[in-house]
């Protein structure tokens, strides 16, 4: 995508810090092993063993080694073609062996020379101490991460031997069909991460310096069993920085000395169907435009929907009421804008405006920042042309057919023809048409109005970016996220534009989810290359841009089962151990704020990588774990978070008898 400002980024940050910190956020996630009689734990080592000893001082478990070599290919010793373990078993990916045409000569060479490392390591580590029984014990095996797995498999192979009673193991990072090999082979298998693609462990790591053999021996001479951990208590800390919220709405001092003179406010939401999330947020938002002379709120809608309401809450079109305002919301979901909550918020919206008008102030808007509108889009662009420049608009007339001759009205059809070659592509037709608006625009502005071809010019990004977002749909996942986000953070900065007035930049209120709202940098999607529309505004803005996300634990929620399904009013199910929803949700309050912008113990809290869910227009309950969570240090991604521990169903403007019957039972089969 060509977007309309151009920002150079540096590498994204990974989850971990180092092999420490993955080491405890695999404690978390392993803290059912606690307390289990015949525990131990065994680092592969090198790296694994840092990791290790987190773990194995979380579960209060003893700690040791387990030795294995890599076998490295011939020429490019980091490339592996199997391992070797202490016992002397040799573990061969046959398909690597037959590429490299490497003989039987080849491989005892190799393996010999690595036998003879890890006797060395053996001796040096180990101080005259001989291995740990594992004989009829749990055993968790633990390294710093996966690729290929030849090491692990050895190491698994060799335990098995053994005859331990449980094998686990567990990993920081490793592909996902890596832990899926894995989760056949032993008793559980548990990894933290699954970045996708996956490039190599150190990607997942801030610092992945390697360990040296000193480093190995003081973390196994040092006791796990009553090692002296730090007292601090987590969920006291967070309680004693939180800040009452009734309702989910932080006091106006509060609010004041976070925003400051910041331009851009985004407040996000962990689901697009709560109903709390949307009070708080139009509350917040009602303060921001009345008090602080916000321009508007601009939304995760499309912008033909919202332009709109836009008229109804500026006291023109010829909509009578908030309801046929928001009526023009007919793509899936249509919940997400036409619900009770925004109705209210839209009338509040007209009324506040009609109280500016009469004092010859500006009016506040609202405002799409999404793509998905490509067709009713086109409708806009030639409708308006149709008022200034018939000939222009029979132009643009031409130039869009190209979509009906490919897919009609069908954008994902379209996408797929173009990108299979079951169709011709309408890009070229797109972007000459958006060339022309807007080289034309100094003269169409003359014999229109400027509003109205701001519009126009809006639509004809619109549909140049949904060309590009419908295309890609069918490559990468996240070469489509990071279109539609971009074209979001484009629309935010031209209507920045459009809105200021000399010596008065406007300021512009965001809705979306937290998953665009949330700084991408600091969650784990970082390695895939995916970006967001507040890691966007950030870059491009800096101190001007505030972020808000808001979490809840448990309650009701207005999610379909399946694109373009009915809405449903399900039951969120409690969170997951080690998330940070379940870390809030334990200090007890009922609504609190957590400012994240200025450094104390509990931002350092919440900096550490925890588990966040989010749901979008889809819930599945059953395949929770996959579906919904990932991780994220929540302090980086947002300048504040406001947490609302249970939450209830968004009410649609005209519930169905589906979401009218109730929630999904309690009883909804678990899975993940």
């Amino acid at each position: 995508m060509t977007s309309e400002q151009i920002v150079l980024r540096d590498e994204s940050p990974q989850i971990f810090r180092d092999r420490r910190e993955a080491g405890r956020v695999l404690g978390r996630l392993l803290e059912h092993y606690r307390g289990e009689p015949d525990l131990i734990v065994l680092g592969l080592a090198r790296g694994g063993v840092p990791v290790a000893w987190e773990v194995a001082a979380a579960l209060r478990a003893p700690l040791d080694t387990l030795i294995v070599r890599k076998l490295g290919a011939p020429g490019n010793p980091e490339f592996a073609i199997g391992a070797l373990a202490s016992d002397g078993r040799v573990v061969v990916n046959d398909d690597m062996v037959r590429a490299l045409h490497l003989t039987s000569e080849q491989l005892r060479s190799i393996a010999r020379s690595e036998a003879r490392e890890l006797t060395r390591r053996q001796t040096a580590y180990r101080d005259g101490r001989a291995p740990v029984e594992v004989a009829g014990r749990t055993v968790i095996l633990v390294d710093d991460g996966l690729a290929t797995g030849a090491s692990m498999l050895a190491a698994v192979e060799a335990l098995r031997a053994e005859e331990p009673k449980r094998i686990v193991v567990a990993v920081p990072a490793a592909p996902e069909s890596t832990c899926r090999e894995f989760g056949g082979l032993v008793d559980e298998m548990v990894c933290a991460t699954m970045p996708s693609p996956f490039r190599a462990v150190g990607d997942s790591f801030w610092n992945f310096t390697q360990v040296t053999d000193d480093e190995v021996r003081t973390l196994l001479a040092t006791p796990t069993i009553g090692a002296v951990r730090p007292t601090l208590d987590p969920v006291a800390v967070l309680r004693a920085a939180a800040i009452e919220a009734p309702a989910g709405v932080p006091p106006e001092h509060v609010l004041d000395e976070l925003i400051g003179d910041a331009r851009f406010v985004l407040i996000g939401e962990s689901s697009h169907g709560t109903a709390e999330f949307y009070a708080a947020r139009a509350a917040i938002t009602g303060w921001l435009i009345s008090d602080r002379g916000f321009s508007g709120v601009a939304c995760e809608a499309d912008w033909p929907d919202a332009y709109r309401v836009d008229r109804y809450v500026r006291g023109l079109g010829t909509d009578g009421s908030p309801t046929h305002a928001l009526s023009g919301f007919e793509r899936f979901p249509g919940w997400m804008w036409r619900n009770t909550v925004v109705r209210e918020f839209v009338e509040w919206l007209r009324l506040h405006n009609d109280q500016r008008r009469r004092d010859e102030q500006p009016c506040a808007g609202f405002y799409g920042l999404d793509l998905y509108s490509m067709h009713r889009s086109m409708g806009r662009v030639i409708d308006y042309l149709e008022q200034v420049d018939p000939a222009a608009a029979r132009r643009a007339a031409n130039r869009y057919a190209c979509f009906d001759r490919v897919s009609e009205e069908d954008g994902q059809a379209y996408g797929f023809a173009a990108a299979f070659g079951g169709g011709e592509s309408c890009q070229a037709e797109v972007v000459r048409q958006l060339v022309e608006l807007q080289r034309s625009a100094a003269d169409l502005i003359e014999t229109g109005d400027g509003e109205a071809h701001f519009d126009a010019l809006r639509n004809a990004w619109t549909v140049r970016n949904a060309e590009a977002y419908y295309r890609t749909m069918f490559g990468p996942r996240v070469d489509s996220w990071n279109l539609r986000d971009e074209h979001m953070a484009d629309t935010l900065d031209a209507l920045s534009v459009h809105l200021s007035r000399p010596g008065a930049p406007a300021r512009i209120v965001v809705w979306a989810h937290n998953s665009h709202v949330g700084d991408a940098r600091a969650t784990e999607m970082a390695a895939d290359g995916q970006l967001s529309l507040g890691q966007l505004v950030r870059e491009r803005h800096g101190n001007d841009c505030r972020t808000i996300g808001f979490t809840t634990a448990s309650g009701t929620v207005t999610a379909a089962s399946r694109w373009d399904g009915t809405a449903e009013r399900k039951t969120v199910r409690p969170p997951l151990p080690s998330s940070i929803e379940e870390l809030l949700h334990d200090t007890g309050m009922p609504a609190f704020c957590l400012r994240t912008d200025r450094p104390d113990r509990a931002v350092d809290i919440l900096r550490t990588p925890r588990l966040e869910r989010a749901i979008g227009v889809i819930y599945q309950p059953g395949t929770e774990r996959q579906s919904h969570y990932f991780h994220t240090r929540a302090a980086d991604r947002f300048d504040a978070i406001i947490h609302i521990d249970r939450t209830t169903a968004l009410e649609p403007l005209m519930p169905d008898s589906t979401w009218v019957a109730g929630t999904t039972p309690e009883t909804y089969p678990t899975g993940l």
